[in-house]
């Protein structure tokens, strides 16, 4: 007498039932929003760090005094329609205000304070000071000057920013309400964001005056959408939190994502250009290039380190040739995570190198900074959270026992991407 047999049935899920949740996977929720956290840090870092550098030079090289003159920037740029606000007035206060602006813009993006309006002052002043004098960048440049309207783009103040601390606590503050029987309402009086969205409309009031001379037509009206959209947005929370504010939710998790995938993609296409390239060069086939940068005084900081770096054949062939690798590589790994992961690590030590080596920090960071955005959650998660204890060690707090505010977004235990 045979027993009762175990019959497992497999089903498929539907067809329109997988389209349905990955249309919630994109309009749900901000993917990757801890990447997009260290990818704000890092370029506005990276962006404070040289303008503090180059601040006794500033005049040389954006300014009034510079060899590239206000009358020869103005030609190229009725030419190429770069945007710029440095061509408005040729005057040394001008300047020191767009200076002064871009530094404190780049500061206060980095804490994360009101990051919706700062990173649209930010991107403004890194087009500003780039597009003034085109012959200064280096690749460092440019991969900063496109994170910058991306990251206008990005939700990238959901955690490890002052954004975020201020709605924890106004979190706290009304589930205390709660617990005590009283009425939640939106009594909160921001005064900051609704000033702050004035006086940018000011601004963009004068750039919309001065379009004839601050570059193309599409970025001023990018800035009128992204004005016009924040107000909306502020609208919509305080008078309609229900249908209308879940419709902005959707719009703005479907740009970040969509944004973030732009990011993800330039990096990947960064390293397969020049790794492709690097593959039809003559020096890069025989293992030898990397030997004449370590020889050029003019990228040798350390000349004892790069000679002795340089004087091992066997050392410049691998570096070279793991270069090359690792560079053409990176794309094709990045369904396979532990391999992207180590080939991360090896690209972010090439750069650290580099920074070294050659003497180009800043170069190095903005790309360490872009790469950032494929690091592991629960990477950056421990991170936050080590840094925070840090804090508090320094600080001289105490641990308030609670999870760490990185968690609160439930990323850890949704579905799992490229960059988690």
């Amino acid at each position: 007498m045979s027993g009762p047999t175990d019959t497992r049935v497999c089903t498929r899920e539907p067809f329109d039932r997988r389209i349905a949740r990955a249309v919630q996977a994109v309009t749900g929720r901000a993917l990757g929003p801890h990447q997009t956290a260290i990818v704000r840090i890092g370029f506005s870092l990276t962006w404070l760090v040289f303008l503090l550098r180059e601040l006794p030079h500033r005049h040389e090289m954006y300014g009034p005094d510079g060899p590239w003159s206000w009358e020869l920037a103005s030609r190229l740029i009725a030419d190429n329609r770069a945007f710029t606000v440095l061509m408005w007035s040729d005057g040394r206060v001008w300047f020191e205000f767009v200076y002064g602006l871009a530094v404190l813009s780049a500061a206060l993006l980095l804490v994360g304070w009101h990051t919706r309006a700062v990173s649209v002052v930010f991107m403004v002043g890194v087009l500003s000071l780039q597009n003034r004098s085109v012959f200064l960048g280096d690749g460092g440049d440019n991969v900063l000057h496109l994170a910058a309207i991306y990251l206008v783009l990005t939700r990238c103040g959901q955690v490890w920013s002052l954004d975020a601390r201020r709605a924890a606590r106004e979190a706290a503050r009304d589930a205390v309400r709660r617990a005590a029987g009283e009425t939640v309402g939106d009594g909160r009086r921001d005064v900051v964001g609704p000033l702050l969205w004035t006086v940018l409309g000011g601004f963009l009031l004068a750039t919309t005056w001065f379009s004839d001379v601050t570059g193309e037509w599409w970025l001023p009206v990018l800035l009128w959408v992204l004005w016009l959209g924040h107000g909306l947005w502020w609208l919509a929370c305080r008078l309609a939190p229900g249908e209308p504010r879940t419709l902005l939710d959707v719009l703005a998790n479907l740009t970040h994502n969509a944004a973030l995938v732009v990011i993800m993609a330039e990096v990947c296409l960064i390293y397969a250009t020049a790794g492709w390239y690097k593959i039809q060069g003559s020096r890069w086939q025989d293992g030898t290039a990397l030997y004449y940068p370590l020889h050029l005084d003019y990228f040798s900081p350390w000349p004892e380190l790069s000679e002795l770096l340089g004087s091992s054949g066997i050392m410049v062939l691998l570096l070279t040739y793991g270069t090359v690798i690792v560079q053409i590589a990176f794309p094709f790994t990045l369904f396979h995570r532990k391999v992207k992961n180590v080939l991360l690590v090896a690209m972010m030590l090439e750069h650290a190198g580099i920074a070294v080596l050659l003497g180009l920090p800043v170069f190095s960071l903005a790309m360490i900074s872009a790469d950032a955005v494929f690091l592991p959650t629960v990477f950056l998660v421990a991170l936050g959270a080590r840094a925070a204890r840090g804090r508090d060690r320094l600080l001289g707090r105490r641990s308030a026992g609670a999870l760490p505010e990185q968690r609160r977004t439930g990323e850890e235990h949704g579905p799992r991407t490229l960059v988690g």
